[in-house]
């Protein structure tokens, strides 16, 4: 009898881990190919947009349901990459952010709650071929001495490595705006899982990265110069000159931006032609981008933020319009022959 009971048991637990398995294995996983991203060998126009406290909005998480709708509408925009962080819990006044809201507890451990909204994440993203581009450090943070210790960071990045290595949608970003101990952390992911997608954002506003580090990232994602006058022309030069001294793919990873002048906002007037114009021109030079909006920067109550916290057009008649272009970007990437 306990030797049926226990092959019983067995069978049971065998199916059970097969079938997740499965489930993950039907995940769509994102490449390399060159200069191209590609998924399921197909080319993929990576398109993104800044949704930093897409782990810690309440209505966002409030069920998988509620998830799974607004990824469709951001496919809807041609967004089919969403920018979130591991860190919102710098003290700026940011929409969700705050004292407790990431990713690590001390001693470098993982939070569970955190860590299980992102798996539910990454599986809701999955079934609309949508990707997730995780930052895993902030500067911000980094700014206001929230941080681990070395070791600890370096625990905490392996068990990320080790326990999201089944879903495929899923790309590392080192940090924002930093670049402190890159090339370390990049080992340890590679050595937990090696065919995991990594990049970096090297620093603030038009700092494209070191040579050593643009040479070992899987694809670069510099954040491009935000000059008021003509960072629409200056950007697309960066991009181009990254494609073909490296190779690999390169995005924009946050054009300039309407809003507030802190935390390197413009410090003159704006319109959405000027992001229009910079979008295409890094299409046009070969690069991709994740739009970057203002609404983080000045925090809920402010018009540039919407009641819902979720970066979806109609909270802006200005960012509307650049929307309104994303929308429309299958019919501009083919006139530019891609």
């Amino acid at each position: 009898m306990k030797i049926l009971f226990l092959a019983s048991v067995l069978v049971v637990f065998s199916f059970e881990s097969s079938g997740q398995t499965d489930h993950l294995q039907d995940q769509p996983e994102l490449k390399v190919s060159g200069t191209k991203f590609e998924m399921n060998g197909k080319p993929y126009e990576f398109t993104g947009i800044s949704f930093f406290n897409a782990l810690y909005n309440t209505e966002f998480n409030k069920s998988r349901e509620a998830r799974t709708g607004y990824i469709r509408r951001f496919n809807d925009t041609g967004i089919n990459v969403l920018r979130v962080w591991c860190q919102w819990d710098n003290g700026r006044g940011f929409a969700d952010g705050g004292a407790g809201k990431t990713m690590y507890l001390p001693g470098g451990k993982l939070n569970p709650e955190v860590l299980s909204r992102l798996k539910g994440l990454l599986e809701d993203a999955g079934k609309s071929n949508t990707v997730i581009l995780l930052v895993l450090f902030s500067r911000e943070s980094w700014n206001e001495k929230i941080r681990l210790g070395d070791k600890e960071s370096e625990n905490a990045v392996q068990e990320l490595a080790r326990v999201l290595k089944p879903y495929r949608n899923l790309v590392f970003q080192v940090w924002n705006e930093f670049s402190y101990r890159t090339l370390d952390y990049l080992k340890i992911i590679k050595s937990e899982d090696p065919g995991r997608l990594v990049t970096n954002s090297p620093g603030y506003a038009g700092e494209l990265g070191s040579l050593e580090e643009n040479r070992a990232l899987d694809y670069l994602s510099p954040h491009t110069t935000r000059d008021d006058g003509r960072h629409w022309e200056i950007a697309s030069s960066e991009i181009k000159y990254l494609v073909e001294k490296f190779g690999k793919p390169v995005v924009d990873d946050e054009p300039a931006r309407k809003g507030t002048s802190q935390f390197g906002g413009p410090k003159n007037p704006t319109d959405p032609k000027d992001h229009i114009l910079h979008i295409y021109n890094v299409w046009k030079a070969g690069g991709y981008v994740v739009y970057h909006h203002d609404m983080f920067q000045t925090g809920y109550g402010s018009e540039a933020v919407p009641p819902s916290g979720i970066p979806l057009p109609g909270f802006s008649v200005y960012h509307d319009q650049v929307f309104a272009f994303l929308r429309e970007k299958d019919r501009y990437l083919r006139l530019l022959g891609r």
